[in-house]
């Protein structure tokens, strides 16, 4: 296979024979070889001879944008520099932080002239051999470098034509410095890669034609507005191309102009046209035609061929100075495009094949960093010992016995887990996932008392007052049947005040409570603990991530727990909780009935209506859900206040009817949901509140309004609501909006009562901020990879478990700056845990 050098010379020997120098010799001329050279060229030679290898790719370049009596001598200088060698130039700087590195773009179509460039000496005669020397020492490695160009740091307005209005406006799309400039992908690309003659154009085909203008002008319509049109030869045939209120065309697109012209083909009146087309000169390198052409985001004054023109400066300068984070093994291992490339590529690809392959190399890079980051702190984590807590096995099965149905089996699993984790030197992190009712509250519970009984505290956060009341009651019955000393177990939400607050504040400090249960109440500065070794989080993703770490603050290095009822999707589990030990409950206890979902037209709202009222003549009770709690203009959707007082008194007067939502008063929500677990009520209205935490095992109907609205997997803890007695239950999704993509989700909810596969979907449908709430999340703005995507998460995963069982701390010279990196992104709180 031939060299890179082999291969440059020949093809300029090949142009050199083309007497006339008409840039034929490659397929889009030298220039558009020049990035071959640079890939190939950089992998052969290395960083040394970077230098050499861009001056070359530099006169590649220059070389297309030369005229034919110019192109002869720049042909023969290229020569003797492919032919010098690396050595004929210094080597390259060791990039670094330097205050001198300039900061601008070279301009955009560089033009050097022969004369203004000094001609290349002929090669020196050959010398007589020399005589015999001792061997010269190995060359000095070159320093590894720790940090990105300065440069890149730099304000926009250090870019050719940006000023500090431009600037003003790019700032409104998270444009910045030039590092984010680079970073800036494309949302879109519109392909303009297939080239044709206008005489085998088709109607409705994107294409890109090479053309001379036959004649162009601007008139007006009837309305005043300037419409220029152009009629366009490329020899074997004639098209018109119509552009709408662009009068400024006028002075650019000239008869007898060469232009290349990009976009769909139409029609009218029987003849095939172009209506407002992308357009550019003919030139050795295109950026709006003739090649997949990056769609960017805009913002009101910077238009589409502006951005792209900075972009591609920015990107041809900048990125052949990053160096690789990555190491050259890793690299090569994982077959992953170098960054240099996969920036250039990603932003203005060579065809569809480059492009996947850099968005692949970038996609990588993003999860890599976060996987990282992620193990790091599962090895941190595990580097300071916590508390053991030994557990009696006989203290153990007496509390189980005490219980008042034995436990499943996947529950036994998932406590033997917890109990080896608390039993252990290093502080236990684990999630503990199982659908609504499967009994994680239990486990729980069994944890806390084990925790109790070697002489520490637990702590049970919850994120809404309801739900920590639950907590309470159930924790309050389960601890009055375990053996041993009574539990002393408080709650502290924000309703808990003045003495009984304080008396909740003495008792954790000296250790007379052994457990508390409570709301964000739990990490304000005034609770300190005695010894709390035990931090059990319910619905964790619920709570921002400095709260979930105050928490954990409040005890030294304590072992943590943390409960969903949401099914993690196997995803998830490698990113935002891949720092945890997971167990799962996928057993639901005996007596659970299947829960019958149907999904239900706007139209057939009142046969639901009629549906609830047969399950409350049988004794029964059910839950109407609304998405708001009071009525808004902009969003049509029913809200419970409204339609609490309409069901009450237009559809079931002569029922019972109760109102729950999130901006009640404690006491005033405690005592609607109590007297509907008494049976008090018939019918509950409430909002989301109700997702988790409410256990009324008589309710059998579960109706929710303007169900699409809800995620899949919120939908799902709905549904969890029901069933939950020894009676037959329903979900009835009604759906305020008709459309098909609406009732294809609700369908799917319709179709399975698998936990797992509707957070899938409700992950590929609406990615993981919907999913967990942004700010919750503490996941990282991943620009191009997906989450969803389990085969690379699991690709990278590997590469990152891997990588640190070589280097731990990243310390290692070569990899000082991927740690730089690493560090950057977890400094910035794009990635966070707790």
């Amino acid at each position: 296979m031939p060299t890179p050098v082999e291969t440059l010379k020949n093809i300029l020997l090949l142009e050199k024979k083309d007497h006339e120098c008409r840039d034929r010799a490659v397929i889009g001329g030298l220039a558009r070889f020049a990035d071959t050279w640079l890939r190939e060229a950089g992998r052969v030679f290395g960083a040394e001879a970077a230098p050499w290898v861009d001056e070359i790719a530099r006169r590649l370049r220059d070389y297309s944008a030369r005229s034919s009596h110019e192109r002869p001598q720049a042909l023969e200088e290229l020569l003797r520099l492919v032919e010098a060698g690396p050595q004929s130039m210094p080597p390259a700087p060791v990039p670094g932080p330097t205050a001198a590195e300039p900061t601008v773009a070279p301009p955009e179509q560089p033009s050097v002239s022969a004369a203004a460039e000094p001609p290349m000496a002929p090669p020196a005669p050959v010398a007589p051999p020399a005589p015999p020397r001792a061997a010269a020492p190995p060359p000095r490695p070159r320093p590894v470098p720790t940090e990105e160009p300065f440069g890149l740091k730099a304000p926009l307005t250090a870019i050719r034509g940006v000023g500090a209005k431009q600037a003003e406006r790019l700032a409104r799309l998270g444009l910045r410095t030039i590092r984010d400039v680079l970073y800036f992908f494309p949302r879109r690309y519109d392909d303009y890669s297939c080239l044709k003659p206008i005489n085998r154009l088709e109607y409705g085909e994107e294409v890109t034609i090479i053309a001379r203008v036959w004649e162009a002008g601007t008139r007006e319509s009837r309305g005043g507005i300037p419409i220029f049109k152009a009629i366009l030869t490329d020899g074997t045939g004639f098209i018109e191309a119509t552009w709408f209120n662009q009068p400024f065309l006028s002075e650019r697109i000239r008869p007898g102009q060469q232009i290349v012209l990009s976009g769909r083909v139409d029609e009218y009146l029987g003849h095939l046209c172009f209506t407002s087309p992308e357009w550019e000169p003919l030139q050795p390198e295109l950026l709006h035609t003739g090649r997949l052409v990056p769609v960017y985001p805009l913002t009101e004054g910077i238009t589409a061929r502006w951005l792209r023109r900075m972009v591609h400066r920015t990107v041809e300068y900048w990125a052949p100075r990053l160096p690789d984070h990555l190491p050259l093994s890793l690299r090569e291992e994982y077959r992953l495009m170098d960054l240099s490339t996969a920036l250039r590529q990603v932003h203005f690809p060579e065809d569809r094949k480059a492009l996947e392959k850099a968005r692949y190399r970038l996609a990588f890079d993003e999860l890599f960093l976060f996987q990282l980051g992620i193990l790091r702190q599962r090895y941190l984590w595990r580097a300071v010992p916590g508390q053991p807590l030994p557990v009696d096995p006989a203290m153990l099965e007496a509390l189980l016995q005490s219980l008042p149905f034995p436990l499943t089996g996947a529950q036994r699993r998932a406590l033997d887990h917890i109990v080896a984790d608390m039993a252990s030197s290093y502080p236990m992190n684990r999630l503990l996932q199982g659908d609504v009712g499967s009994g994680k509250t239990v486990v729980a519970a069994v944890a806390m008392a084990l925790a109790v009984a070697a002489g520490a505290q637990a702590a049970l956060m919850a994120p809404t007052e309801i739900l920590a009341e639950q907590h309470y009651r159930t924790l309050s019955l389960l601890f009055a049947r375990f053996p041993g000393r009574p539990i002393q177990v408080r709650l502290l939400t924000g309703s808990v005040t003045g003495a009984e607050r304080e008396a909740v504040y003495t008792g954790l400090a000296n250790g007379s409570v052994d457990v508390v249960v409570g709301t964000h109440a739990l990490i304000q500065e005034s609770v300190a603990f005695h010894n709390l070794a035990l931090v059990i989080i319910d619905e964790q993703h619920r709570f921002g991530v400095r709260q979930r770490a105050a928490l954990r603050q409040k005890g030294y290095n304590p072992h943590l727990l943390v409960m969903t009822a949401t099914p993690i999707p196997r995803s998830l589990q490698l990113t935002l909780w891949g720092h945890l030990d997971v167990s799962v409950i996928d057993e639901m206890p005996p007596g659970r009935q299947p829960v019958t979902t149907r999904v239900i037209m706007p139209r057939e709202r009142e046969r639901a209506y009629a549906f609830v009222r047969s399950q409350v003549a049988k004794g029964h009770q059910a839950f109407i859900i609304c998405p708001l709690v009071e009525e808004s203009e902009k969003i049509e959707a029913k809200a419970a206040v409204a339609e609490y007082e309409r069901l009450r008194r237009e559809v079931f007067p002569d029922l019972r009817l109760g109102l729950l939502h999130g901006r009640m008063k404690g006491e005033e929500k405690d005592a609607i949901m109590s007297a509907f677990a008494r049976g008090e009520l018939d019918i509950l209205v409430a909002t989301s509140v109700v997702e988790v935490g409410i256990d009324v095992p008589n309710a059998t109907v579960m109706l929710v309004e303007g169900a699409e609205r809800f995620g899949l997997a919120q939908l799902h803890q709905f549904r969890g609501r029901v069933g939950r007695g020894e009676h037959p239950s329903y979900c009835l999704l009604v759906a305020e909006s008709a459309s098909a993509e609406a009732e294809e989700r609700l369908r799917t909810v319709e179709a399975t009562t698998d936990g797992f596969v509707l957070a899938q979907k409700d992950l590929e449908l609406r990615g993981p901020g919907e999913f967990l709430g942004t700010r919750q999340s503490g996941l990282p703005d991943l620009k191009l990879a997906s989450i969803a995507d389990l085969r690379l998460l699991e690709r990278v995963r590997e590469a990152a478990a891997r990588f640190l069982e070589l280097d731990p701390s990243l310390e290692k010279p070569e990899h000082r700056l991927l740690a730089r990196r690493v560090a950057d992104l977890w400094a910035s709180g794009e990635g966070e845990l707790s």
